[in-house]
């Protein structure tokens, strides 16, 4: 049944259903209902239950962690979702795109994009409680990228539980090819823009990530350590969107490049 048929009250979830539910839709791209009214347990927690029970699932089926993704760094966002911190989400290494490589049509269900900066961790952070001297120290270096969000739930129709549950409502990213020191650009300063041809999009800069995106690194070192699954050296770190996001033409064929201030371009390019 169509999910625009579903009406009525649906039954309860638990953690592995909803699990189930969210992976089947990720395989076979059909969205589902929100999960937010129907999922056992306290709130946050039971969203996260339900990522790290996928994630237990995807790993035990050979895919690779590379990685974790940031979202919700924007202010106004966290108000529009009625919370006070960002959420994350797992990267792993059948999600990476080259940079200008074409995403097939179809392999998303209602993507979305927004550009971001992207640090490559040089050594493991294990730390109960991190600095930003720790993060520097830790980077070995940034990159443009683009990240292609994508939901599991009909219509965008999202709230925290609904994007927590959802792997932070992950899909796919492109990390641009020139990796840059951040001794060698202004990680908090630099500008974004992001142009679809010749339009711009989006633009912003590296403050509109929670002021500095090295404080949202620290949060995730900290979760990370929290949660069992700390940092660890290669891992790949998505630090948050510089503006705001953009929704792709359903029929493809849209080419995005983002251009950050002193850290370079990368392109999102969507098969027709």
């Amino acid at each position: 049944m169509a999910i625009a048929e579903v009406t009525g009250v649906l039954p309860p979830l638990d953690t592995e259903s909803a699990a189930a539910l969210l992976k089947t839709a990720a395989a076979t791209r059909e969205p589902i209902a929100p999960l937010r009214d129907r999922l056992a347990g306290t709130g946050v927690d039971a969203a996260y239950a339900v990522q790290e029970t996928n994630t237990r699932a995807w790993l035990a089926e050979g895919r690779r962690l590379v990685g974790r993704k940031i979202g919700l760094t924007s202010k106004a966002v966290q108000t529009q979702l009625g919370v006070d911190q960002p959420d994350f989400g797992m990267l792993f290494a059948d999600m990476g795109v080259g940079d200008g490589e074409p995403v097939a049509a179809g392999r998303l269900i209602q993507p979305k994009v927004e550009a971001e900066i992207a640090l490559v961790v040089g050594r493991d952070l294990t730390c109960e409680r991190h600095t930003y001297a720790d993060i520097i120290g830790a980077t070995e270096y940034a990159l443009p990228a683009i990240e292609i969000v994508d939901s599991r739930i009909a219509g965008w129709n999202i709230r925290f539980v609904d994007t927590v549950a959802d792997n932070a409502s992950s899909g796919l990213f492109v990390l641009g090819g020139r990796p840059r020191r951040l001794a060698d650009f202004d990680i908090a300063a630099c500008a974004m823009e992001m142009r679809r041809g010749d339009a711009v999009v989006s633009q912003g800069s590296g403050r509109a990530c929670l002021g500095n995106p090295l404080t949202a690194a620290v949060w995730l070192a900290d979760v990370m350590v929290r949660c069992g699954r700390p940092l660890q050296a290669g891992d790949i770190v998505l630090t948050g969107a510089l503006g705001p996001m953009v929704a792709v033409a359903p029929d493809g064929g849209d080419r995005f490049e983002a251009v950050i201030e002193g850290l370079g371009s990368v392109t999102a390019h969507f098969a027709a």
